[in-house]
């Protein structure tokens, strides 16, 4: 199958999100099934320091909305994988990826490279996958200018791949300029340009990232106003959830932990790590006493406002150790620091994102916080399973469907789970899974076995998508 995966990010060259690991770790699996894949990115400013090691493809005028400018592709291959970037100075070599009053307009110019570059490069995809709503014109776009074409342009099918709901890309109607085409409905919502809603109505199929999550956003609650469009397109509309790089995420060969470990030698492994971790943040060390760890965006759809209101209570009443990663809202950050310096023996924190530390957090911690108001997928807990951290989890989206809370009378469970977004539910359970690793230590252990036993690989998420890829076309 011949597949162009597009995305406004790709890791390891961009990123500001889950997507730009979505856009490493799918290509590289869909190859190794056997697949010709190539991704197709803008050319960043930090991208600029791989340039030598680029071959320029070809360059093209792209003219839309009245404006004409130059694009030059540029290809590079990495781990096996050909990468194409679009390079244009005005749109895109800039100090952020996003968040710029000209956005519609510099990934209006990203969609029509697409489209320019499979004939350029001759590269005509069977499968066009879509990500997100920088490229969410793209499928209008074909529809409207292209299709007509020559029969490669004619026969392309298209994934559109949504990873989070809440950025829909929406615009003033002054946008709509750069489409090229008289004004339709198909990227009206609310009497805006919305290019995620364009893709929902003209993309081959649609996909979310987990099955719950799938479901949730065709509901008011979680739709984002979507959710009527996303109803309309339910036969064409499936959850397929992430899975993480386990050679990457394997606490038995990672460098970056202290010490190694496996399934066999957990215990000894994730001690030594705590202790490591304990001395690293200036925290008393009783190896006894459980580690809570949480690591990810400083935001309200993370749950963060349910620890504000319950994290001292629960610091005050037990002796478990903590230690807060990440970066965002303000008032989260003071929050941390606050708690951070009334109790400098039990709590720390680290504002900001360090690779290397978060590895050692994964396999130090015991309990791993992810308390979300609405996830998508979530990587987080399945990287904290992998390790044998206990996820504490709301039953939410991915984290519904990736962790089976723990049931004290069958003694089956992954991690431990509360269903309403609620800071009581959330302090009982955090309770409940302290008290559980202090009281019941073979209970627990049987937990964090049953927990690195899951099977949330890269091969199981992309066999999923070559089964959708061959539902579309129909093989």
């Amino acid at each position: 199958m011949k597949i162009l995966f597009c995305s406004a990010e790709a890791y390891p060259f961009s990123k500001t999100g889950g997507l730009a690991d979505m856009a490493y770790f799918l290509p590289k699996s869909l190859k190794k099934l056997g697949h010709e894949v190539k991704i197709i990115t803008p050319y960043y400013k930090q991208i600029s320091k791989h340039h030598q090691k680029m071959t320029e493809l070809a360059r093209f005028p792209i003219k839309f909305g009245g404006l004409e400018t130059i694009v030059i592709l540029f290809s590079l291959t990495h781990e096996d994988i050909d990468y194409i970037f679009v390079q244009n100075m005005h749109y895109f070599e800039r100090d952020l990826l996003y968040g710029y009053s000209d956005d519609a307009e510099r990934f209006s110019c990203f969609s029509y490279a697409i489209l320019e570059a499979m004939r350029a490069i001759e590269f005509y995809p069977q499968i066009l996958h879509l990500n997100d709503w920088q490229t969410g014109m793209v499928p209008y776009l074909l529809d409207e200018h292209y299709r007509h074409q020559n029969d490669s342009y004619y026969s392309i099918h298209t994934l559109y791949s949504i990873h989070n709901l809440e950025y829909q890309g929406s615009f003033d109607t002054f946008v709509s300029r750069f489409f090229n085409t008289d004004f339709n409905y198909t990227y009206i919502h609310f009497e805006r340009v919305n290019f995620m809603k364009a893709a929902i109505e003209r993309a081959t199929k649609i996909n979310t990232v987990s099955p719950s999550y799938r479901d949730e956003v065709m509901t008011s609650e979680f739709g984002f106003t979507l959710d009527g469009a996303l109803n309309n397109r339910q036969k064409d509309f499936v959850g397929i959830l992430n899975g993480i790089d386990t050679d990457i995420y394997n606490p038995n060969t990672d460098f970056m932990i202290d010490k190694t470990y496996n399934l066999k030698t957990y215990r000894k492994g994730k001690l030594a790590n705590k202790e490591a971790i304990l001395h690293h943040f200036n925290l008393d060390v009783d190896l006894n006493e459980p580690l809570v760890v949480y690591i990810g965006r400083l935001a309200t759809q993370k749950g963060i406002n349910l620890m504000t209101r319950t994290l001292e209570e629960v610091v005050e009443y037990s002796n478990a150790r903590f230690v807060l990663m990440g970066s965002g809202n303000d008032s989260y950050q003071d929050f941390f620091r606050y708690l951070s310096n009334k109790y400098p023996n039990r709590v720390s924190n680290y504002i900001g994102f360090n690779e290397t530390i978060a590895h050692k957090l994964y396999a130090a911690s015991d309990i791993f916080m992810m308390p979300s108001r609405f996830e998508p997928c979530g990587l987080g807990q399945l990287i904290a399973m992998r390790y044998g951290s206990l996820p504490l989890v709301r039953e939410t989206g991915g984290l519904k469907d990736t962790v089976l809370p723990y049931n004290m009378y069958t003694g089956e469970g992954t991690g431990f789970s509360f269903r309403n977004y609620d800071a009581f539910e959330f302090k009982e359970k955090l309770f409940e899974a302290i008290h559980l690793y202090k009281d019941q230590p073979k209970i627990w252990n049987k937990l964090v076995i049953q927990a690195m036993k899951q099977d949330n690989s890269l091969k199981q998420m992309a066999l999923a998508y070559e089964e959708i890829y061959q539902n579309i076309l129909g093989v």
